[in-house]
């Protein structure tokens, strides 16, 4: 008889059109490995209210981000999928975990400090989100939760809420451990810096052929050498370097040619998803999310009201 497989928990948080950057370091990641957890993925649409102000984007996003998931190869049978606002068990535990822990305490969470050292003035929000997190966390039983290295600290205070609230009301919540996804290596975008929305310097991930080599032709390249790194180090995500190294020194020293065969391999690789993703219309994602938030609720409902009893709300 085979071991039953331990669950894990996956948030993401709907902000918007994904690009190169994200699909290699967090989508195909888990799309590569969720099969072998009973895997959990939920839409944080609540953390997203710490910035997000603007209610029709929201809820498109939302949509979104279920359908690139589905065209990247999720089956919604072989993981619950849902939305974080449709269980209003996670808004409850959180309130509880809030009671949990002290003032000090989520003072040292990374995101408020880092806020606080920027000079912005941080919301409530920001400054008790990791204890919506370890709500998250805790309400699934989650035995593992993948998170990058700066995550870290969000498991670790989903851990010790859980442990104070056994020590106090007895062993009633699972202590979760992080899964350290190993640094995929940092994906450079168009100046050469990491990928990113902030730095304006993405290649969109469903981009049409014409916006993926828009992007690509203006990749900063280092006119010193035969070979364009940054544009080198992209293509190298997608083919081998025995593939590319005999193209490489066919078109030395001509960046442009080699930024369109780039782009062309980009474009060659994301079609088909780009075509399943097409094909997926809103409707179906909300049938899928709506059942997703029943299977959902069917574990964390046993552990609220175990939770409920232990602290004394249960009569």
């Amino acid at each position: 008889m085979s071991e039953p497989k331990q669950r894990r928990l996956t948030g993401l948080k709907p902000t918007g059109k994904l690009h190169f950057g994200n699909y290699f370091g967090a989508l195909k990641p888990f799309i590569d490995t969720y099969l072998q957890y009973d895997s959990v993925l939920f839409l944080a649409d609540y953390h997203a209210l710490t910035t997000a102000r603007d209610a029709t984007k929201l809820r498109q996003d939302s949509i979104d981000v279920v359908k690139d998931y589905l065209a990247a190869g999720l089956d919604p049978e072989q993981a619950i999928v849902f939305r974080q606002s449709d269980n209003p068990d996670h808004t409850e535990l959180a309130w509880i975990c809030n009671c949990m822990v002290t003032v000090p305490f989520l003072q040292q969470g990374h995101a408020y400090k880092d806020q606080v050292a920027k000079g912005k003035e941080a919301n409530v929000g920001v400054f008790t989100y990791p204890m919506l997190m370890a709500a998250d966390i805790l309400l699934y039983n989650a035995n593992t939760v993948p998170v990058g290295e700066d995550q870290r600290q969000h498991v670790e205070y989903a851990r010790e809420v859980a442990r104070k609230f056994n020590q106090a009301f007895g062993d009633t919540l699972t202590e979760p451990q992080e899964d350290i996804i190993e640094d995929v290596g940092v994906v450079p975008g168009t100046d050469g810096q990491k990928m990113s929305k902030s730095y304006n310097n993405t290649i969109p991930l469903f981009g049409t052929p014409a916006e993926i080599e828009k992007a690509v032709m203006g990749i900063v390249t280092d006119s010193s050498g035969d070979k364009p790194q940054h544009v080198y180090a992209i293509h190298r995500l997608i083919k081998s370097a025995a593939e590319l190294d005999p193209i490489y020194e066919q078109h030395k020293g001509r960046y442009g040619d080699l930024k369109k065969v780039l782009a062309a391999d980009l474009d060659a690789y994301i079609s088909p998803m780009r075509e399943k993703r097409d094909s997926i219309t809103d409707e179906q994602v909300k049938v899928i999310l709506e059942a997703g938030a029943i299977k959902a609720k069917a574990i964390s409902n046993p552990t609220m009201s175990k939770v409920r009893t232990a602290i004394g709300i249960n009569l």
